[in-house]
């Protein structure tokens, strides 16, 4: 149930008091034009019979009490059920051609009611009452406005029930598609093990990572987040994604040249206001060197086999605010036993009940601590750990990849 809605609320039976179960139950099917509902065997011996309007609103459970019981002198009393019709002479003509006693032509009657910070009004219903085989009473009637105002609600809320329908589809269906953007197969890097994770805080969002094949022993490590969160970031990611798809394709040994590329047509394509954080790394199997370039984003961490840590600083302002732009790239040489992790700030940014982030300081001594396990691990466990700090509601994407050099 979403937060902040009430649970639906329905009558489910009324209790109609009869001599006779089966006698009632031809009434109420063959006169009424009610069905069954339900016809069994309770496990103390009792008999649950009950039936339903076309409409299945409610049961009218038809129960034969003990002539020594108090209910038994409930058998034709008033009963104070009101059936609702669109049209009550026509179906006090169909029912009393099926043998139904009404006690009285239907009348037309006007009432004048309240309603809330409105003047009194003025409704028209027509009535009429009618009795079952044991004498218990019935009300059939038709309200003018009432019935237009209820007919009203129900047509809204089943405009609403489909708006609602068709929004989870459209979002079900972006959620798979994005899936897809995501890496689906991993290139072979000789002295590298690496993994990547996303956790959305919606359906779709807007963090994005990719492992690619560069050609000629380089492999690019790619993670990005985009302002904002839902399906306009989404949208926005796919941009991204595939603009830098292509362009890496094309582009040679030149990582500066194609980022002032990605930014031109990401600018181009996105409105005022709209950018990303981008880490581009571009790893040469051979030499084993990363040179990389980080867009705005939140420093990546590179734990050395020597029980170092350095912090891999932004180089360059974000995507897609400017025209103009440009930025720098660094180099580092990872040796064996380095462990480089990449992400977005929706890991230190998580907070708990106390209004406390993760932070940085809680990431590194979480790398630190699960360093000996393979990329997978260590990102499952940074990412457990990071849910078990923040119980909270989720409320921004969490991306982590993680680059073991062997």
């Amino acid at each position: 149930m979403p937060p902040g809605r009430s649970p639906h609320l329905r009558v489910h039976a009324v209790n109609i008091y009869v001599r006779d179960q089966d006698l009632s139950l031809r009434f109420y099917m063959d006169q009424l034009g009610f069905d069954l509902a339900f016809d069994a065997q309770l496990p103390y011996g009792d008999r649950w019979v009950a039936v339903a309007p076309p409409d299945g609103s409610a049961l009218l459970a038809l129960i034969a009490p003990k002539p020594e019981s108090r209910a038994y002198n409930l058998i034709g009393r008033p009963t104070g059920i009101v059936f609702v019709t669109d049209d009550v002479l026509a179906k006090y003509a169909e029912w009393r051609e099926r043998g139904v006693q009404f006690r009285y032509t239907p009348r037309l009657r006007r009432v004048k009611y309240e309603r809330q910070s409105d003047a009194p009004r003025v409704w028209g219903g027509v009535f009429t009452h009618f009795t079952d085989l044991d004498g218990n009473s019935f009300a059939l009637a038709g309200f003018d406005e009432v019935t237009r105002e209820i007919e009203a609600q129900q047509r809204a809320t089943a405009e609403r029930l489909e708006s609602e329908r068709r929004a989870a589809q459209e979002i079900e269906i972006a959620r798979q598609v994005q899936a897809r953007l995501f890496p689906q197969t991993l290139p072979a890097i000789r002295t590298l093990e690496y993994a990547g994770r996303c956790i959305q805080a919606r359906q779709v969002g807007g963090d994005y990572f990719d492992f690619l094949d560069l050609g000629e022993g380089r492999f690019g490590l790619v993670t990005g987040d985009v302002a904002g969160k839902g399906i306009a970031a989404a949208l926005l990611m796919a941009n991204l994604q595939a603009n830098l798809r292509i362009q890496c394709e094309m582009a040679l040994d030149l990582p500066r040249a194609l980022l002032r590329s990605v930014n031109h047509v990401f600018h181009k394509n996105s409105n005022e206001g709209a950018y990303a954080t981008l880490f581009f790394g571009e790893y040469d199997d051979e030499r084993r060197r990363l040179r990389y370039a980080s867009c705005g984003h939140v420093p990546a961490l590179l734990l050395r086999s020597d029980g170092t840590l350095e912090r891999l600083e932004s180089t360059g302002t974000v995507l897609g605010l400017f025209h103009d732009w440009d930025c720098l790239t660094e180099e580092r040489t990872l040796r064996v036993g380095d462990t480089l992790a990449i992400y977005t700030d929706g890991i230190t940014e998580s907070f708990n009940d106390a209004g406390e982030e993760f932070g940085e300081e809680r990431l590194i001594d979480a790398l630190w601590r699960h360093r000996h396990l393979p990329p997978q691990g260590i990102i499952a466990a940074v990412v457990d750990e990071v849910r078990r700090f923040s119980a909270l509601e989720q409320h921004d994407d969490i991306t982590l990849t993680v680059t073991k050099c062997r």
